[in-house]
């Protein structure tokens, strides 16, 4: 029989595949009846794939190898299949629009996690109710009863404008904003009243926040008393970050009144870039012009001495100042007196929550990534329909060749599983071994046999070799 010379590894085959060593297109798929091929199955124990090299079956569970990453290409469907079934290229076009709509939302993901970073404000209006009510005195009604004084009592409360307003209508999943309390905007509360009416001790009412405030809708306060009462309320809004009133000239030059010390900054930065105060040899200084050297006193200033001597500009901003009189009605009745007042503030933008909430939620990532998992196997079983596809093919068409070029490369597969050398088909028949190195080789073998068992056989009877 004559031997059939192996291609090298790396060439390509007559079917046009590669060809490393091993002839892919030859190798048996996983459910090919062996009977079908009018052969005779023997008790191997291994496994032939298509597109795997043989294994065996009994396996070490400890070697398992570490399960493979899977990548954007092994969604990818190879194009002889796509030629085979046109209708594979709409899933072509959807995994194009899916690694698209991908960027978008990791661009726009990145962005939110950007701004969050940010405070991210809005103004609303807040309207503060002031109202007092008399509470007339009694006399002792029998002898022992103690009289009651007549008194006044103060409310200050507030409320959101949009608060008063019926909430939209929000989706299943969407959290209703809660409501702020009224206190929650102000850092600080003095109620002053008529110092020649309770004393220079009695006639201040403070509120201060504390890191263990509990917030409230209002506060009110009694005071014993059917006089008039003049009262002064000041009201420290509690800025979030801190804002900071600037100097009145230093106001005057930037257009701004108060502001985040950020704010600040960038607004002095944008004065000195519009009207070109920076040094052009040395870029770190900044030639101050008459409005900014009267405001810092000097006519340069490095940029590293703008916080510093912005510092000494900077001040806590006003309180708000509200002006009330307690007095009964014209009438003379005890009736409740009311007064309201509109300020702006500003709130967290409600925005803020759906980004938190879109930028957090992990759900839709651990779908996307089962359904990812599911494309992967489906392509993965459409690869190995066509490899079972081919083979079949290769046998119709040519089946006498195809089986014994099936056997060789099933012959050089166990070759490299038992790590077997030597060409065996050469060694299958008797003229390989008539020749004269096989000759030299036996007598070797007897030879070194002959003087192995010779050691041992003296060894065992104690004679000495001299």
């Amino acid at each position: 029989m004559q031997q059939t010379p192996r291609p090298p590894p790396g060439s390509m085959s007559r079917y046009g595949h590669p060809n490393p060593g091993t002839p892919q297109q030859m190798r048996r798929p996983m459910n090919v009846p062996m009977a079908a091929m009018g052969m005779q199955q023997q008790p191997q124990q291994m496994q032939m794939q298509p597109n795997r090299m043989p294994v065996p079956q009994q396996q070490n569970p400890q070697q398992v190898p570490p399960k493979k990453k899977k990548r954007y290409a092994d969604k990818l469907i190879a194009p002889k299949v796509r030629e085979l079934v046109p209708e594979s290229q709409a899933y072509m076009d959807l995994l194009a629009f899916e690694q698209k709509l991908d960027a978008t939302i990791t661009r726009k993901r990145l962005d939110i996690q950007e701004a969050l970073k940010r405070p991210l404000k809005v103004k609303k209006r807040l309207r503060i109710y002031i109202s007092h009510t008399f509470i007339p005195g009694k006399e002792p009604e029998k002898e022992g009863d103690e009289a009651a004084v007549p008194m006044w009592e103060l409310r200050v409360e507030g409320r959101l404008l949009d608060d008063l307003q019926p909430p939209p209508a929000v989706g299943p999943n969407v959290r209703p904003q809660p409501k702020r309390k009224f206190s929650s905007f102000f850092k600080s509360l003095v109620i002053e009243l008529d110092k020649d009416i309770y004393g220079p001790d009695n006639h201040l009412v403070e509120w201060h926040r504390t890191p263990q405030t509990n917030e409230t809708d209002g506060f009110q306060v009694k005071r014993p008393g059917d006089r008039p009462v003049k009262c002064t309320i000041l009201l420290l809004l509690d800025y979030q970050p801190m804002k900071f009133k600037i100097h009145p000239r230093l106001a005057k030059v930037l257009g701004i009144a108060a502001e985040t010390r950020p704010k600040i900054i960038e607004a002095l930065w944008q004065y000195v870039k519009t009207h070109r105060l920076q040094d052009p040899q040395d870029r770190d200084t900044i030639n101050n012009d008459l409005f900014l050297e009267q405001c810092f006193g000097t006519k340069r200033m490095r940029f590293m001495e703008i916080p510093q001597r912005l510092h000494q500009l900077l001040q806590q901003p006003d309180p708000l100042v509200l002006t009330h009189v307690i007095q009964k009605n014209e009438d003379g009745q005890d009736k409740t007196s009311s007064a309201c007042y509109d300020i702006d503030v500003e709130v967290e933008d409600p925005i803020k929550l759906q980004m938190q909430t879109f930028a957090q939620n992990q759900n839709a990532v651990q779908d996307i990534g089962i359904l990812d998992q599911k494309i992967f196997d489906l392509v993965e079983q459409i690869n190995e329909m066509k490899l079972r596809r081919d083979f079949y093919a290769r046998f119709a068409f040519a089946p006498q060749m195809f089986i014994q070029k099936w056997l060789i490369s099933q012959s050089t597969d166990l070759k490299t599983l038992t790590e077997s050398s030597g060409d065996g088909e050469a060694e299958r028949h008797a003229d390989h071994y008539i020749k004269p190195d096989a000759e030299e080789a036996v007598q070797r073998y007897m030879y070194q046999k002959i003087q192995q068992k010779r050691a041992e056989l003296e060894q065992s009877l104690g004679v000495r070799n001299n």
